[in-house]
């Protein structure tokens, strides 16, 4: 059986979508404590969405070491590697949305699938947002539409809806940018039988 260690809508929507066979669960972290350690320890954003990946799957997979437990994590960085942290509020959103515009970012999504309380597979995969420039007033429009929404959404987006009107260009998988990336994963899982060949 596959465990998706996570609750995330996102996530599990793309797995319905293609067909995977799955339950999910709450990994049972405390993310936020081993996120700060990790960038205290000056952790790369794309490594950090790997470990923190890792760490969900492996702790659910100690309780449940007989199944696939696939753990996902995804973080938003400048292209200096200055981490962007999801909005505490709707004024901190417009911030960082005005912040971004005329930028690039990078957005990384890790997948670690452990079984028996260690990790068997994982894929890193990256895309590169370009933020058109961005006048206020869209900002504050966009944010009528969109706040409170998107305060769980690192960034501020949900490209799969308004949030694509932020993008001039997209390098990468829409996957990816949703969270996951769900190409690799299904390799994976047509080898080990969860899916058909």
């Amino acid at each position: 059986m596959l465990i998706l260690a996570s609750q995330s809508a996102s996530r599990r929507a793309m797995l319905d979508a293609a067909g995977v066979p799955f339950t999910a669960m709450a990994a049972g972290v405390d993310e936020d404590a081993m996120k700060a350690g990790l960038r205290a320890e000056g952790v790369s954003p794309r490594n950090l969405a790997d470990a923190l990946a890792e760490l969900k799957a492996t702790k659910l997979s100690r309780r449940h070491p007989t199944d696939l437990v696939l753990g996902c994590d995804s973080t938003v960085a400048f292209d200096d590697g200055t981490m962007i942290d999801k909005a505490e509020s709707r004024e901190a959103q417009r911030d960082l949305l005005l912040r971004l515009s005329g930028q690039r970012h990078k957005l990384h999504s890790a997948a670690v699938i452990c079984e028996g309380g260690a990790p068997v597979w994982r894929h890193v995969d990256s895309a590169t947002l370009h933020v058109r420039p961005l006048g206020e007033a869209f900002v504050d429009a966009y944010l009528d539409a969109e706040w409170p929404e998107i305060g769980h959404c690192v960034g501020g987006y949900r490209i799969e809806g308004r949030g694509a009107q932020l993008f001039s260009r997209i390098e990468g998988s829409q996957f990816t940018i949703l969270g996951l990336p769900l190409l690799p994963l299904l390799d994976y899982l047509r080898l080990r039988g969860v899916m058909p060949s």
